[in-house]
């Protein structure tokens, strides 16, 4: 499957393979003022995925978000080493966000990954998210990792189902079905909304630029 939108700004491939803990999700930008690269793995939450592509939707914000507030304020730890590394960890040591030096790694967009020991000493990956070099992305998809709010699933439709707990929600695919008409609702909103603020911030074509008024006591 693959979606442009509509001035061909952003491109979503998915791609499922027969492994999951491989890259599904590829998303791109290309633009003159804007260039940037993110993939996700099969495995990766699509509640938390879902927090990134909804902020496509909406313009960029002026100012860049600080991202790593939003974990530290969730009870992350995070740490800088002498190489200009960061790392936040979730109490559990399970999920991790980290970025690389941009003076030293090729990599320097914000990968996210949840991790498991692998019973040899190292770690597995349960799935991982390179979320690109756009902050305000970034940040509306870890907004989304550090969300407390259950999620729908199947018994056997959880990796390592041992480390969740669950409980009986009712009729998953009621549940579902009313969340996606919830979702696409916003989601236009959304469109919408953006669409009107691009369209009021527009010169009117031919138009010439007003003259300030001067201002102050008469003489």
């Amino acid at each position: 499957m693959i979606l442009a939108s509509p001035d061909q700004r952003y491109a979503l491939a998915l791609e499922p393979e027969n492994e999951s803990y491989s890259k599904w999700w590829r998303i791109s930008c290309t633009s003159d003022t804007e260039s940037w690269y993110a993939e996700f793995g099969g495995n990766t939450p699509v509640e938390i995925l879902a927090g990134f592509t909804d902020a496509l939707l909406a313009p960029a914000p002026e100012t860049a978000p600080d991202v790593w507030s939003i974990v530290t304020k969730a009870g992350w730890s995070y740490t800088q080493n002498e190489r200009g590394h960061e790392l936040a960890e979730h109490p559990d040591g399970i999920l991790q966000l980290r970025r690389w030096d941009r003076k030293i790694s090729w990599n320097t967009g914000f990968i996210a990954c949840a991790l498991l020991p692998d019973g040899l000493g190292g770690q597995e990956t349960v799935w991982e998210a390179h979320l690109g070099n756009a902050p305000h992305l970034a940040a509306a998809f870890v907004t989304a990792l550090v969300d407390p709010a259950p999620v729908a699933r199947a018994e056997y439709d959880v990796p390592h189902s041992g480390l969740v707990t669950q409980k009986p929600g009712g009729r998953q695919g009621d549940y579902l079905a009313k969340e996606h008409t919830a979702r696409l609702a916003r989601s236009r909103a959304t469109a919408v909304r953006s669409r009107r603020t691009a369209l009021t911030t527009q010169p009117v074509p031919g138009s010439a630029p007003v003259a300030p008024v001067a201002t102050g006591p008469r003489r």
